[in-house]
């Protein structure tokens, strides 16, 4: 899993096992809070197994989820190129096991290695088309399209295929899940029930079953 993430993705398995021996791994529980918006960054860190959430609180209280991440996916990585407060807030929504490296050593690390700098930046140009998507759905799309396509996004990553048709464990309350869409949670719901009726999909604790992925893919469009 560790080897999908884009840190490591040039790497022969030399340099993988000594980039491996410079980090350091982490445990977390589901609702632990590894970094707060505002705390100073000075770590990137690899999901090895489990979930994490990235969100920021509005202050009046309201969260937005702006990422959903798992396996083999980064994060904290901006710090590196622009030093200064995290920007959100990350925290695990499962048993979550990481690996964390200093900005200064991988800087050190990136000197001879010109290629992972370039890899780390395509991650990030990556990182800021999604961003650009999701701003540009939340002004042209209505949240059953938002919703249809935060289910397929979930199940690209985290999805398993099973007899009658995919099963996505995201680890998700339905209030995580209404701020991952940017909608309120009343709205989510209303959509999800209308795609369960219309047999789309069916809702299980934390997870969901799609029925008919292409009529929801269509729905997102």
């Amino acid at each position: 899993m560790v080897r999908r993430s884009p840190l490591f993705a040039s790497l022969d398995d030399e340099a993988t096992g000594t980039l491996l021996g410079q980090m350091t791994r982490l445990r977390m529980e589901r609702g632990d809070e590894l970094f707060h918006e505002g705390d100073i960054g000075d770590k990137l860190y690899v999901i090895a197994e489990g979930k994490i959430k990235l969100g920021r609180t509005s202050p009046d209280g309201r969260e937005n989820l702006l990422a959903i991440l798992g396996p083999g996916e980064m994060f904290g990585e901006l710090s590196l190129f622009d030093p200064g407060p995290r920007t959100a807030t990350a925290t695990a929504v499962a048993e979550t096991q990481l690996l964390a490296l200093t900005n200064e050593q991988l800087r050190a690390y990136l000197q001879d290695r010109p290629v992972v700098a370039a890899t780390l930046l395509a991650a990030l140009a990556r990182r800021l088309r999604r961003t650009n998507e999701s701003l540009a759905d939340l002004v042209f799309t209505d949240v059953p399209g938002r919703v249809a396509k935060a289910l397929l996004d979930l199940a690209s990553r985290f999805g398993r295929p099973v007899e009658n048709g995919v099963i996505v464990a995201h680890d998700l309350t339905q209030e995580e899940l209404a701020q991952l869409v940017g909608a309120s949670r009343e709205t989510v719901n209303k959509a999800l029930a209308d795609f369960a009726t219309r047999g789309w999909l069916k809702l299980e604790a934390r997870a969901v079953l799609l029925l008919d992925v292409e009529r929801l893919r269509r729905r997102s469009r």
